[in-house]
């Protein structure tokens, strides 16, 4: 794809995908995909990633059901990130919120705060 062939990817052969709410245009999550996983959630329209922790490709959604459909693709200035906007179904992050960003640094910079409520318990 002409796509992924102008794609910088780092010495891993990864690049960051930031998820974004196309509707509301929160930031959900932050993944990691190689050429192959760019390739498949361009194809599929579903957003695929490369696990680091696993290596291995996962569909988000596949377990849990809380499917990212793919409304747009955008690559920034130097080719090296990706946003990717999205309609989410249920939570983005694994311990049940809607984003994976539910904690704020506290004021003093010495601790974090919780700004959400889980939507359902952790996957």
């Amino acid at each position: 794809m002409v796509v992924v062939q102008g794609l910088k990817f780092d010495e891993q052969g990864l690049i960051p995908a930031v998820i974004q709410d196309a509707e509301n245009g929160d930031v959900l999550m932050v993944g990691y995909m190689n050429g192959e996983a760019v390739e498949r959630t361009i194809s599929t329209q579903r957003v695929t990633f490369w696990s680091r922790s696993r290596q291995k490709y996962w569909i988000k959604g596949e377990t849990s059901g809380n499917i990212q459909r793919v409304q747009g693709i955008y690559v920034d200035c130097d080719q090296d990130c990706l946003l990717v906007k999205v309609e989410q179904t249920g939570a983005a992050c694994h311990e049940g919120y809607r984003s994976c960003f539910f904690r704020r640094s506290a004021e003093d910079g010495e601790s974090l705060e919780v700004v959400d409520t889980p939507l359902s318990a952790a996957y």
